[in-house]
């Protein structure tokens, strides 16, 4: 990571408010997020692009405090009584909308929207302090691949105004078969995200690396791993936003008995 620039990352989410809810099979998880979070130097702002949002442009949080957005259910009642009681970014995300405006994209910002999920439970690990301004950007409905690449290259400048990026989703997504194991296998999942680690490899061109992951659905398994894709797409625009930089595999390790990685630029 460019210790010049705030850091960009891809990172697991895990399964609805799970890993703040001591589940065994998210402890790699958590202890991961928590560490990571207390080495972080403190940015002026975060912005999070989670799975859980699509729009049909690109649309911002606005609000000065936005409420938090319970978008699970079946879970216990203190799911229901989470807080993260940091402040909005209205003028952040105005910059941003103009940012992307001049990208060829059409924003909204959005004064209503709360936090979803892939917001707040991570930043409730990495930053539980909650004393950062947040603000949280959308997936693009459409889940072009090479959209969300440029989506991230719109907001690279980001990183020179020391705002940190988090893309929060899942490097595996089948629903299924998180709770039916022999629907994927664990060479299934190793391959998968061999080709993913290799796309980000510095002996690629960044021309190339975009072009393979433009190109996904050619790894090995691809839709076996991600029947939808909104869980990985949030990589896209975090490599998007690094705009060249190296990658590193911050984590590599079972959720919910599937392998999944974070990366870090």
């Amino acid at each position: 990571m460019t210790s010049s620039l705030a850091p960009v990352f891809y990172l697991p989410h895990g399964g609805g408010p799970l890993p703040l809810l001591g589940d065994p099979q998210h402890l790699a998880l958590t202890q991961f997020l928590t560490q990571l979070g207390s080495k972080l130097p403190t940015p002026a702002a975060i912005l999070v692009i989670s799975a859980h949002w699509e729009a049909e442009q690109p649309a911002l949080t606005a609000a000065e405090t936005p409420s938090l957005l319970f978008d699970y259910s079946g879970f216990p009642a203190q799911s229901y009584q989470l807080s993260y009681p940091a402040t909005g970014a209205p003028q952040l995300a105005a910059q941003i909308a103009e940012k992307l405006l001049q990208a060829g994209f059409n924003p909204q910002l959005n004064t209503s929207r709360g936090w979803d999920h892939g917001v707040f439970v991570p930043l409730l690990m990495l930053r539980p302090q909650a004393d950062i301004p947040v603000l949280q950007l959308s997936l693009l409905k459409g889940l072009d691949a090479a959209t969300h690449i440029a989506l991230g290259e719109a907001i690279s400048f980001l990183r020179s105004q020391n705002v940190m990026i988090i893309g929060s989703g899942m490097s595996f997504h089948n629903m299924q078969a998180f709770f039916r194991p022999d629907l994927v296998s664990d060479n299934q999942v190793s391959e998968f995200n061999q080709y993913l680690i290799n796309s980000l490899q510095p002996q690629y061109s960044y021309a190339e690396q975009a072009q393979r992951l433009t190109n996904w659905q050619q790894a090995p398994h691809a839709r076996l791993i991600h029947p939808r894709e909104e869980h990985l797409l949030p990589l896209h625009v975090c490599f998007g936003a690094s705009k060249g930089a190296t990658a590193q595999v911050l984590f590599n390790d079972k959720v919910l008995n599937k392998t999944v990685l974070a990366f870090g630029w």
